[in-house]
């Protein structure tokens, strides 16, 4: 089978693909900047920027009050002003847009900016929020069972919390857009988004225009992980409003150092936690409370929060089982969307309680973890209700443990920790399932547009974003693979909502499986037309009678009738034709997602299409005078039904993988009692090199296990493999315990950097 390499990838390498900050413009081209809040929370009593505005180069310098439209950037809980009006809640918080003829000029006049401030007391951390009492929206709560029963009937009960950070998404290109006037008051916005439809409203809104004046384009991104699903909306706003008030066009770019301070981050999380079990560690009750940071403003905090609780059980079976949830307001940027949209958070906790009961019991957390996993026939629905079905984790389990050699390697790790004392080894499995869908249903459609040119030629318009994880690459092969011709024959277009309209955001790791669905309706109204068509056409070049449609096969660039091959035409042949018998060769395509729901005031449904599945082991070394750890191995077993690309899908596998590494590890935010962000640029701020992969690193996508009602029988990759660098994190605190023999349990949270692993090693001598 010929391989199909990620679309771009040549053009990455020659330098020639086109980012939003390669586009050229005309020589009106000027530069937005955003003069943004120094304090966390204050009062606005006075400002002037009359010297600023006096500055040559500079065009315009603009408040909330020459907003055109409306003054909010959020589409459903309209909590987050465009700019600041009489009060600033978060360092960070745009109150000015200034549009220069360069940069320089831009941020020499927000130096000229005169603004007093009424400093307010801030919240800046979870306890300090939890004790102020302020969520951005009401709690929820998913309960099954009767967890007070079994509370009451249990053998054993452990109880705690753990501390959960947030990570930076560190997207290679920084949030970006440019925008461009057109005639009438319509704007042309090119922006680095995952959600081009929300952009599109919001620019609408902010301009006071209708949707239809508004166009967005986005070819390709530098990288999202979530951060651009609704803080790319941010600076399209900005750049859209300068746009409109100059009549020119403005290309704002944050600088990174700017971009990590002002954006927001995967939500930091403190769980507490209680769970009863038997003598052979079978768990009965579990009760959660998670409260999420939720920072200044809504975002989309409720939905990553009801994710959280969705997967606060991961791939076990409780009977009795609460999980509450809270979202707290604190006076730092809102954080956002991040890769597993609260999945990680959530399930970190179960695995938590595993690895403690493992200790408790004095048993492998594996074996703990086998006798919990959700099963065939019985023990198989969610605490929400969702019955689990093709379930994959009995297979992957029976071959990861003996492809890992876990038991045996465990035996090595035991007898390696016992001859030495300064440097220990631990080892680790850790599963996911991972629910595959929008848990808000209207999210889950998507369309398409497909032209076939009487040359042969395919153009395909999707919803769907490409941010380098291959999406226009799959769609490619999708479309190719639909109609029986190469792959090289078939051209994806920049996503643009002018050719599919009303998108959903590329995230939730459904960019594939919707909008390849949409692609193929498409694909299936053409060919519905063009069978009809070359069947007649069969039948009076045979003079006799005329072939069923339904019989013709598209394949290897040829279409013919499998009841009678020897009636067959070349496609470009079959094309020319049917443009001359004025047959419409073009067509939209729509799918909606079938059969989920979710009912919020109950915590009950089938929010999931289906579920994602995973396995994998990891080995580390520990050092435990300095902290430093080192990954010896990692094997990984992933599902993903039958692979549209097994290059992308294992690429993905690892992507993903590595950056739950760097969460877990090394990446840690630092706040002063401010609010300021202290470690903002790549020199302070530690997420995963070359040197933070495994020593050997064995990715495996599981085979022979296709899942039904999807596209090609393929299922999602991009967010599930995230969660398995818990592996490592597991790892690490197994390395830690085996310091006292694994008799007590370790302080241990996430990120584990060399600090906090010296400070649980300091712990246990206490």
């Amino acid at each position: 089978m010929k391989k199909i390499y990620h679309e771009s990838a040549k053009y990455h390498v020659s330098g020639e693909a086109i980012y939003i900050d390669d586009i050229e413009v005309n020589n009106q081209l000027l530069h937005g900047y955003v003069y943004t809040s120094p304090v966390a929370h204050a009062k606005i009593k006075s400002y002037n920027y009359s010297e600023a505005q006096k500055l040559a180069g500079v065009h315009a310098i603009l408040n909330y009050k020459d907003i055109p439209g409306h003054n909010q950037m959020v589409p459903v809980f309209q909590d987050e002003v465009i700019l600041a009006i009489d009060e600033v809640t978060f360092i960070g918080q745009a109150i000015f847009l200034i549009a220069a003829e360069t940069e320089e000029i831009a941020r020499q006049a927000s130096k000229l900016i005169e603004i007093e401030y009424e400093e307010l007391p801030a919240i800046l951390t979870i306890e300090d929020a939890i004790q102020n009492g302020v969520t951005v929206q009401p709690s929820r709560k998913i309960e099954t069972g009767d967890i007070n029963e079994a509370f009451k009937n249990a053998k054993n009960i452990i109880e705690g919390e753990l501390k959960i950070g947030g990570q930076e998404h560190w997207y290679l290109e920084t949030q970006i857009c440019l925008c461009i006037p057109q005639e009438g008051r319509d704007m042309k916005v090119f922006s680095s988004t995952q959600n081009p439809s929300e952009t599109q409203l919001l620019v609408a809104e902010a301009l006071g225009l209708h949707k239809m004046n508004v166009e967005v384009e986005m070819k390709r991104m530098g990288g999202g992980f979530g951060g651009k699903e609704t803080q790319g909306n941010h600076v399209a706003v900005w750049s859209a409003i300068l746009a409109n008030y100059t009549k020119k066009p403005v290309k704002i770019r944050l600088f990174r150092d700017e971009d990590q301070k002002m954006t927001g981050k995967r939500h930091r999380f403190l769980i507490k936690y209680k769970a009863a079990f038997d003598e052979n560690g079978l768990i009965s009750a579990v009760d959660f409370e998670q409260n999420a940071d939720a920072g200044a403003t809504s975002d989309l905090s409720m939905s990553i929060l009801e994710r959280a609780m969705l997967h606060a059980e991961n791939s076990y079976y409780v009977p009795n089982m609460r999980i509450i949830g809270h979202a707290w307001k604190t006076n730092l940027p809102s954080n956002t969307a991040f890769r597993g949209f609260g999945g990680p958070q959530g399930i970190a906790a179960m695995e938590t309680i595993i690895d403690r009961i493992a200790r408790t019991l004095k048993k492998d957390s594996a074996e703990i973890r086998n006798i919990n996993f959700y099963a065939l026939f019985e023990r198989n629905v969610t605490p929400y209700g969702q019955k689990i079905e093709n379930n994959r984790l009995p297979k992957i389990w029976e071959q990861i443990i003996e492809t890992s050699e876990y038991f045996a390697r465990r035996k090595q790790v035991n007898e390696f920790n016992q001859k030495n004392e300064f440097y220990k080894k631990g080892l680790a499995l850790t599963p996911i399932k991972f629910g595959i869908s929008f848990t808000t249903a209207f999210l889950n459609q998507a369309g398409a547009l497909v032209h076939i040119y009487n040359d042969g030629s395919v153009l395909v318009n999707h919803g769907g974003t490409e941010m380098g994880q291959g999406l226009h690459t799959k769609m490619r092969q999708i479309a190719a693979k639909e109609l029986g011709i190469d792959y090289e024959n078939v051209k994806v277009n920049a996503t643009n909502t002018t050719k599919v309209p009303n998108t959903s955001p590329t995230a939730a790791s459904s960019g594939a499986d919707m909008n390849g669905m949409a692609v193929k309706d498409a694909i299936d109204k053409i060919k519905k037309r063009l069978s009809t068509f070359i069947a007649c056409k069969f039948g009076a070049t045979y003079r006799d009678n005329t072939s069923d449609a339904e019989n013709l096969v598209y394949d290897r660039n040829i279409i013919y009738d499998w009841k009678q091959p020897e009636r067959k035409i070349s496609f470009n042949d079959a094309i020319k034709a049917a443009y001359l018998g004025r047959i419409n060769l073009s067509s939209n395509g729509f799918y909606a997602t079938p059969g989920v729901n979710f009912n919020r005031d109950r915590g009950f449904g089938k929010p999931f299409f289906y579920f994602s599945y995973g396995m994998a082991v990891s080995e580390v070394l520990l050092d435990i005078l300095t902290g430093y750890t080192k990954i010896l191995r990692t094997d990984i077993l992933h599902d993903v039904g039958e692979s549209l690309n097994v290059d992308l899908d294992k690429g993905q596998v690892e992507g993903a993988f590595i950056q739950g590494v760097g969460w877990c590890t090394t990446e840690e935010l630092k706040y002063d009692s401010k609010g300021n962000l202290l470690n903002h640029s790549p020199d302070t701020y530690k997420i995963p090199g070359v040197n933070d992969i495994p020593e050997i690193f064995n990715v495996n996508l599981l085979k022979g296990y296709p899942q039904p009602g999807t596209i090609h029988r393929s299922k999602a990759v991009g967010e599930p493999p995230f969660m398995l660098s818990f592996s490592v994190w597991l790892a690490i605190k197994d390395a830690i315990s085996s310091i006292k023999n694994h008799e007590i349990e370790p302080n241990f949270q996430i990120p584990a950097t060399n600090e906090n692993i010296l400070l649980s090693i300091e712990n246990l001598k206490k």
